[in-house]
């Protein structure tokens, strides 16, 4: 039984959301993880929201100073349906500016990892990783571009569920990348992310892309191991990898190693779509119309323009030059069409094998770094942590990262993929390993 059942039978309200606030400030000043609280919640299951995904009446700032001030009017369909459940809004979790990041540094404010808050609790859902990690009673919306849910998921030691593309309505989302960004679930177990995704999920007005297509649960007992993920991964998730397929044997799945040469091509493929089509949604962000306001009418346009973009941070901005270079008409076909081409090819070859077998590999090639660790990375050596999360999210497939194992008091996450709309065969997958498998938590605030 998940946490949310376990709460709602005990039917607390009033004076325990209040002390949970209370001790939420407290804890918020180590590890940073809340940028707003909801001071007034009085009642319904606590759960947390990413700060690009719109609250009616809370700012989102989607971790950008450039959006500082901006307080929606209205709420995102996902938050809209949780609301309408008896869930109440607890607040705004940090994040990557703009989701762009694996560390969860790109931002003013940094969440840091619950089990040690000198490292990195991951990108960009950071503070939605740590407050699922640090609270008993709780799940968090939170989104995944590339790798944003799994990530920080596998970094705090939480589930992190990222959805088939189009099962949950993007209304209300602030974009990074349109055809690559998923609403998703953070959670400590399976029942509590079933619950909330049998809530979330389903065809939306406001969303063109939102279908409502049947959700399937299709296990599979053949697991898929891809060689060339496998590269460049540290020895210690290697060990705690081969442990897992040992206990998965003995749960009666066969494992199967395969190449997928054109996987290789997964990383740069992702990394240019996602910039051509954030260059495109960032332009909007002038410094007239939404956030940050520039007073300076007397300037010339393009000096009023560079000036309030100046806003924007380092990885946004590259992520806005390249992103714009891709996509020019001199180098489009070399650059952003041949990327669609191989996202096609992976997307077709990863298909096909997840007709009959899950696909399953470590969440991470690392464990949590030390932020001076992670500071210290180029953006190349930053992308390429990304190289095991990329594949599913660029062709869309629902996916989950699960802790199976600790190393050094770190938790250490492996990654499930299936097909298309066969979602509910991931929560079945790990309802059956938490039988085996026992969760840490260095925290559990709220608990009775």
């Amino acid at each position: 039984m998940g946490v949310i059942s376990e709460f709602r039978k005990m039917g607390k309200n009033g004076s325990y959301h209040q002390t949970l606030i209370k001790d939420l400030k407290r804890i918020n000043e180590k590890l940073q993880f809340l940028g707003a609280l909801n001071e007034s919640l009085t009642e319904g299951i606590p759960f947390t929201v990413k700060d690009n995904i719109c609250v009616k009446g809370f700012e989102a700032r989607a971790g950008s100073k450039i959006l500082g001030g901006y307080v929606p009017p209205f709420n995102a369909t996902a938050v809209e349906r949780m609301l309408a459940k008896g869930f109440g809004f607890l607040g705004k979790t940090q994040m990557d500016e703009f989701g762009f990041g694996s560390f969860g540094i790109n931002t003013q404010v940094q969440a840091r990892n619950p089990f040690n808050p000198d490292k990195v609790a991951g990108g960009s859902s950071s503070g939605a990783a740590v407050a699922t990690a640090v609270m008993k009673y709780h799940v968090a919306i939170a989104e995944s571009t590339g790798g944003s849910i799994s990530n920080p998921a596998a970094f705090c030691g939480v589930l992190g569920f990222t959805p088939t593309y189009g099962t949950v309505s993007r209304y209300g989302l602030i974009d990074y990348a349109n055809s690559l960004d998923k609403i998703g679930i953070m959670g400590r177990s399976g029942d509590d992310i079933r619950e909330v995704f049998d809530i979330i999920k389903g065809a939306d007005r406001y969303d063109s892309t939102c279908v409502d297509t049947k959700v399937k649960g299709e296990g599979k007992k053949k697991l898929v191991v891809i060689n060339q993920l496998m590269k460049g991964i540290d020895e210690e998730i290697l060990s705690s990898f081969d442990s897992l397929l040992s206990q998965l044997g003995e749960m009666g799945y066969k494992v199967e190693h395969v190449s997928i040469d054109s996987i290789t091509k997964a990383i740069p493929a992702y990394y240019i779509i996602s910039m051509a089509e954030a260059s495109t949604n960032l332009a909007k962000y002038t410094g007239y119309k939404y956030g940050l306001q520039r007073e300076s009418f007397t300037e010339k346009y393009n000096a009023f323009f560079t000036g309030a973009r100046a806003a924007f941070g380092t990885e946004a901005k590259r992520r806005i030059v390249l992103g714009t270079f891709v996509r020019s008409e001199s180098v489009k076909d070399k650059y952003y069409t041949k990327a669609l081409q191989f996202r096609t090819a992976i997307t077709n070859k990863l298909g096909q094998i997840l007709k009959d077998a899950f696909i399953i590999s470590p969440t991470m090639p690392i464990t949590a770094p030390d932020f001076e660790q992670a500071a210290k990375l180029t953006p190349l050596q930053t992308y390429a942590m990304d190289s095991l999360t990329i594949p599913p999210n660029l062709s869309g497939l629902p996916h989950i990262s699960f802790p199976c194992d600790y190393k050094r008091r770190m938790p250490v996450g492996a990654q499930l993929i299936t097909g298309h709309f066969n979602d509910y065969a991931l929560l079945d997958f790990v309802s059956e390993w938490e039988k085996r498998f026992e969760y840490r938590f260095k925290y559990s605030l709220g608990a009775i």
